[in-house]
């Protein structure tokens, strides 16, 4: 065989991105930043292509990629705005990444789609196998075994047959279900002291939808959004979720999120909270009581009441914590202790590799 070696032609071998493809990946990251804001991801798109010219070269431009936006349908112009809106075909393809290892170590319930140390009347057959008990699917049945089994009892020749004791069935791994509340937190603090928190935590809140959705059907996943109140969100609207000039109400989302738990039959039932960790308000006799400053006790020991009350309705909270202040951190650290949660503190530019690590087989150190 000859070999001939020539100079190497991206575009020849094709090892070159398509120009659309480069702008749309870039469109999505902006779209986190604008939280859904189509117009203002299109207009920083089209300064920053002025400013080092994406598209010089090409004989393609920002206007002609919007109109392949359009025709492939991830835009769509909104007649009463006068301005374009990203579709839920966009609004699934920013919805991506894993958390598929925070799930696990659940109770037997159900047929799920997390695997659990139980075995029993599963989903996945293991080559173990063992006798047959009535109610067994026959779809279970391990043939081999069982003829084998016949086999040696009665032998082959004309008095061979079947007893219930020659039959033998496969073990299956249990599946279980799982119930999801996610918490984000959308009070001002989220974009105080310089330090974008929102966009990564947006961010997290659609990878983990995303997940749970096209990973684990069988579970349920409701979304709660707090500030001075706390609200239920619509999967849908998770790319659109912003800060408000509030306060931070977490017993209200916590309560809102019980609340949600109560009306699922799941036996396995967890609170995600993503959250800068620092409770500011909430209400007493119809009236806001709120304190800015510092951690107020009144307003945390009503979260930590909350905590012990999941705790004993057996919901787990865990906290994803976006924030290294030392005094918000001890807060995090008695919520976890109250409801035997746990905790992950991670850096803001690599939030989901600290939010996805197994904290079932302790990869990084969890608090009790």
């Amino acid at each position: 065989m000859r070999f001939r070696y020539t100079d190497w032609d991206p575009t020849r071998h094709g090892s070159e991105q398509p120009l659309f493809d480069q702008l749309y990946d870039l469109f999505k990251k902006l779209l986190q930043h604008t939280a859904g804001d189509a117009q203002e991801a299109l207009n920083w798109l089209t300064q920053l292509d002025d400013q080092y010219g994406l598209t010089e070269g090409h004989e393609e431009g920002i206007g002609d990629f919007i109109d392949e936006l359009k025709k492939r349908g991830y835009l769509r112009d909104d007649e009463e705005s006068g301005t374009v809106q990203i579709t839920a075909r966009t609004e699934r393809t920013i919805r991506q990444s894993a958390l598929e290892d925070v799930f696990s170590q659940l109770r037997k319930h159900g047929r799920g789609s997390h695997r659990t140390p139980h075995i029993g009347q599963g989903d996945e057959r293991l080559p173990e196998t063992r006798r047959w008990q009535f109610g067994d699917d026959v779809n279970r049945l391990d043939v081999t075994n069982t003829l084998s089994n016949s086999f040696k009892r009665s032998g082959i020749g004309k008095d061979w047959n079947l007893s219930e004791d020659d039959f033998r069935v496969h073990e299956t791994d249990h599946q279980s279900t799982m119930a999801t509340v996610l918490m984000v937190d959308l009070s001002h603090s989220m974009v105080l002291y310089g330090e974008d928190r929102i966009t990564p935590a947006r961010k997290t809140a659609l990878a983990l939808a995303e997940l749970i959705m096209t990973r684990y059907p069988k579970d349920t996943l409701d979304v709660v959004a707090f500030g001075n109140e706390a609200w239920e969100v619509s999967v849908k609207d998770l790319p659109y979720l912003d800060v408000g000039p509030y306060y931070t109400n977490t017993r209200a989302g916590l309560q809102r999120a019980r609340d949600i738990l109560h009306r699922r039959k799941n036996r396995n039932k967890q609170i995600f909270m993503i959250t800068d960790g620092k409770p500011s308000c909430h209400f007493e006799n119809g009236k806001m009581y709120r304190n800015a400053f510092g951690l107020d006790r009144r307003i945390v020991n009503k979260v930590l009441d909350e905590g012990v009350m999941c705790r004993r309705e057996g919901i787990t909270i865990t906290t994803f914590m976006i924030a290294r202040d030392p005094y918000l951190q001890n807060f995090v650290r008695e919520l976890t202790e109250a409801n035997h949660g746990r905790a992950y503190y991670a850096d803001l530019d690599n939030l989901g590799e600290y939010l996805f690590e197994d904290y079932v087989r302790n990869r990084r150190k969890r608090i009790r």
